[in-house]
């Protein structure tokens, strides 16, 4: 595909986070598109990140966004972007009831993007916030 590494790709949140994904994809016979997805930054080719859900869950009909980005890359529009086109994508899918996130209790732009976006708080401990985005195109 040509695709290259970024500077810093895979950082240490990927490194622990891989093997999550590759689980994740073990149980399904094909990608569904609620598993991780690479950012690719359009004029290098450059692997810059990955955004994605942590699989659907069935009982409760939601699904857990996540984002990161590597260091060199932030505050550069990458992942409001990523994260917009995940959410059209998921809006589509009529199936899902409420997109999940959270984020640590110091991480501003994550909350100031999750804010822009329209996830309400749900709740918060000593490490982290918590994020619900209903989908208003679910069927019931």
């Amino acid at each position: 595909m040509g695709l290259k590494k970024g500077k810093s790709w895979p950082d240490s949140d990927v490194i622990e986070t891989l093997p999550k994904i590759i689980n994740n994809l073990s149980k399904v016979e094909s990608p569904t598109g609620f598993e991780s997805w690479m950012i690719i930054k359009k004029d290098t080719l450059e692997i810059i990140g990955d955004a994605g859900f942590k699989g659907f869950n069935y009982e409760e009909e939601n699904i857990d966004i996540g984002y990161g980005i590597i260091k060199e890359e932030r505050r550069k529009g990458y992942a409001e972007e990523a994260v917009t086109e995940l959410l059209q994508w998921v809006h589509s899918r009529e199936i899902v009831k409420e997109i999940t996130a959270r984020c640590l209790i110091d991480n501003i732009s994550s909350i100031n993007l999750l804010k822009k976006l329209n996830f309400i708080e749900t709740k918060k401990d000593d490490v982290m916030f918590y994020w619900s985005l209903q989908n208003k195109f679910c069927k019931e």
